[in-house]
C-alpha cells in the first residue's frame, strides 16, 4: 500500500534535491524515499559486522546484562 505525504521545502532545498535527483536518475518522490530510508538504516541498525563485533566482546555484554537488571530494577538515573 502506498501513501501520499506533503513536504513543505524552501525553494532553495527544493532545487538541490530536484539536481540530486537528476544526477541520480531517479524521480523526486524516489530519491526522496531512498535518500530518506537510508540514513534511517545507517543511524538506527547495527551493521553484520559491527553486530559479530559486539557479540565477541564478553565484557561489553556483561555490562550490557548488568545495565539491563539494573534497569529493570530501576536502579541509577537515566541521563538524556
Amino acid at each position: 500500500m502506498y501513501r501520499t505525504i506533503t513536504v513543505r521545502l524552501k525553494d532553495d532545498d527544493y532545487q538541490r534535491i530536484a539536481l540530486a535527483s537528476k544526477y541520480e536518475h531517479r524521480p523526486i518522490p524516489n530519491l526522496m524515499t531512498f535518500m530518506t530510508l537510508r540514513q534511517i538504516e545507517e543511524s538506527y541498525w547495527v551493521d553484520a559486522v559491527e553486530m559479530a563485533q559486539i557479540q565477541e566482546d564478553k565484557r561489553l555484554g556483561e555490562r550490557l546484562k548488568k545495565g539491563h537488571q539494573e534497569a529493570k530494577q530501576l536502579k541509577g538515573k537515566f541521563i538524556g
